[in-house]
């Protein structure tokens, strides 16, 4: 059950700007080159609705809406990976939000444009990849995989 998986999955999206600038495939690569184990991953677009959803707690900072709209500006990526520590080691690879501050060969630092435009999202705990990843796949394609 996925319950199980519970630190050993994370959720992932590679943001529009990333897609648009064709940078899916580079990133893929360094994910699985960190030994992440692809278990389901679609391209989608989200709405509007879903985005403010999916970004709720971020709805009191200034940022806010420009997220939001920035997220259902065009196609996105999303992907769920396992490896032991997986949201840990997921952190690690994307790098810091700002690719200013990112380090050296991290996802962020080599593709991202901006704070705003940071070409990934990788969930931040281990308890809100299973508050994120419903948004993008349904129980039925995730057990599919486990």
């Amino acid at each position: 059950m996925i319950y199980k998986k519970m630190g050993k999955i994370t959720l992932s999206i590679i943001k529009p700007d990333a897609v648009k600038n064709g940078y899916t495939g580079p990133i893929l690569f360094h994910i699985m080159k960190k030994k992440f184990k692809i278990i389901a991953l679609k391209m989608t677009s989200i709405s509007k609705t879903l985005a403010i959803k999916f970004y709720e707690k971020h709805k009191k900072n200034s940022y806010f809406e420009s997220l939001v709209k920035f997220m259902s500006s065009g196609p996105i990526i999303s992907i769920i990976l396992e490896k032991e520590n997986a949201v840990k080691d997921f952190r690690m690879l994307i790098g810091d939000k700002n690719p200013i501050n990112a380090k050296k060969g991290t996802i962020r630092k080599l593709y991202a444009n901006s704070l705003k435009e940071n070409a990934i999202h990788g969930s931040d705990s281990n308890e809100n990849v299973f508050r994120e990843y419903p948004f993008y796949f349904s129980k039925k394609e995730i057990f599919l995989n486990f």
